[in-house]
Protein backbone atom coordinates (compact mmCIF):
# COMPACT_ATOMS: atom_id res chain seq x y z
CA UNK A 1 0.00 0.00 0.00
CA UNK A 2 1.13 3.56 -0.72
CA UNK A 3 0.59 5.79 2.31
CA UNK A 4 0.94 9.56 2.63
CA UNK A 5 1.10 11.07 6.10
CA UNK A 6 0.43 14.81 5.98
CA UNK A 7 1.49 16.43 9.25
CA UNK A 8 0.80 20.08 10.10
CA UNK A 9 0.95 19.73 13.89
CA UNK A 10 4.22 20.83 15.42
CA UNK A 11 5.96 20.93 18.77
CA UNK A 12 2.99 22.70 20.38
CA UNK A 13 1.25 19.28 20.42
CA UNK A 14 3.99 16.64 20.67
CA UNK A 15 1.54 13.80 21.32
CA UNK A 16 -0.30 14.36 18.04
CA UNK A 17 2.92 15.01 16.09
CA UNK A 18 4.59 11.89 17.46
CA UNK A 19 1.46 9.86 16.71
CA UNK A 20 1.64 10.78 13.02
CA UNK A 21 5.30 9.78 12.89
CA UNK A 22 4.63 6.57 14.83
CA UNK A 23 1.93 5.55 12.36
CA UNK A 24 4.23 6.33 9.41
CA UNK A 25 7.07 4.41 11.07
CA UNK A 26 4.83 1.42 11.74
CA UNK A 27 3.57 1.35 8.16
CA UNK A 28 7.14 1.51 6.81
CA UNK A 29 8.20 -1.31 9.14
CA UNK A 30 5.32 -3.39 7.80
CA UNK A 31 6.64 -2.95 4.26
CA UNK A 32 4.30 -0.26 2.97
CA UNK A 33 5.55 2.58 0.77
CA UNK A 34 5.42 5.64 3.00
CA UNK A 35 5.88 9.31 2.18
CA UNK A 36 5.49 12.25 4.54
CA UNK A 37 4.69 15.90 3.94
CA UNK A 38 5.27 18.32 6.82
CA UNK A 39 3.67 21.75 6.65
CA UNK A 40 2.90 24.61 9.00
CA UNK A 41 4.37 24.22 12.48
CA UNK A 42 5.32 20.58 11.77
CA UNK A 43 8.42 21.69 9.83
CA UNK A 44 9.96 22.73 13.15
CA UNK A 45 10.11 19.06 14.18
CA UNK A 46 13.11 18.46 11.91
CA UNK A 47 15.31 20.73 14.01
CA UNK A 48 17.45 18.29 16.02
CA UNK A 49 16.89 20.18 19.28
CA UNK A 50 13.14 20.26 18.79
CA UNK A 51 12.95 16.60 17.75
CA UNK A 52 14.91 15.55 20.84
CA UNK A 53 12.68 17.57 23.16
CA UNK A 54 9.35 16.44 21.65
CA UNK A 55 7.87 13.36 23.29
CA UNK A 56 4.25 12.37 22.97
CA UNK A 57 2.23 10.93 25.81
CA UNK A 58 2.00 7.29 24.79
CA UNK A 59 3.22 8.02 21.26
CA UNK A 60 6.97 8.12 21.77
CA UNK A 61 9.90 10.27 20.78
CA UNK A 62 9.79 12.44 17.68
CA UNK A 63 13.57 12.05 17.26
CA UNK A 64 13.37 8.24 17.42
CA UNK A 65 10.50 8.14 14.94
CA UNK A 66 12.32 10.43 12.50
CA UNK A 67 15.44 8.26 12.76
CA UNK A 68 13.42 5.10 12.11
CA UNK A 69 11.79 6.72 9.07
CA UNK A 70 15.20 7.77 7.76
CA UNK A 71 16.50 4.23 8.31
CA UNK A 72 13.47 2.88 6.40
CA UNK A 73 14.17 5.25 3.50
CA UNK A 74 10.84 7.06 3.82
CA UNK A 75 11.17 10.46 2.12
CA UNK A 76 10.00 13.48 4.10
CA UNK A 77 9.03 16.61 2.18
CA UNK A 78 8.84 19.90 4.06
CA UNK A 79 6.72 22.76 2.83
CA UNK A 80 9.22 25.26 1.50
CA UNK A 81 6.93 28.17 2.33
CA UNK A 82 6.33 26.96 5.90
CA UNK A 83 10.04 26.29 6.37
CA UNK A 84 11.06 29.71 5.12
CA UNK A 85 8.51 31.44 7.34
CA UNK A 86 9.86 29.58 10.39
CA UNK A 87 13.56 29.79 9.57
CA UNK A 88 13.91 26.04 9.03
CA UNK A 89 16.67 25.06 6.61
CA UNK A 90 17.53 21.56 5.40
CA UNK A 91 20.46 20.40 3.34
CA UNK A 92 18.81 17.33 1.78
CA UNK A 93 20.29 15.03 4.41
CA UNK A 94 18.20 12.79 6.64
CA UNK A 95 15.73 12.26 3.81
CA UNK A 96 14.33 15.79 4.11
CA UNK A 97 13.59 17.95 1.08
CA UNK A 98 12.02 21.37 0.72
CA UNK A 99 9.00 21.20 -1.55
CA UNK A 100 6.38 23.49 -3.11
CA UNK A 101 2.62 22.95 -2.69
CA UNK A 102 2.57 21.00 -5.97
CA UNK A 103 4.56 18.25 -4.22
CA UNK A 104 1.73 17.71 -1.75
CA UNK A 105 -0.71 17.42 -4.65
CA UNK A 106 1.63 14.94 -6.37
CA UNK A 107 1.90 12.83 -3.22
CA UNK A 108 -1.86 12.89 -2.63
CA UNK A 109 -2.44 11.59 -6.16
CA UNK A 110 0.29 8.94 -5.69
CA UNK A 111 -1.07 7.66 -2.36
CA UNK A 112 -3.74 5.01 -1.98
CA UNK A 113 -4.43 6.35 1.51
CA UNK A 114 -3.70 9.74 3.07
CA UNK A 115 -3.66 10.35 6.80
CA UNK A 116 -3.72 13.91 8.08
CA UNK A 117 -2.55 14.98 11.53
Amino acid sequence: MRLLVNLATGPENPTRAALALLVARTAAAEGHEVRLFLAGDAVQLVRPETAEAAHGIGTGSVAEHLQALEDAGAPIALSGLSSKARGVAVDGGNGFELAPPTKLVELAVWAETTLVY
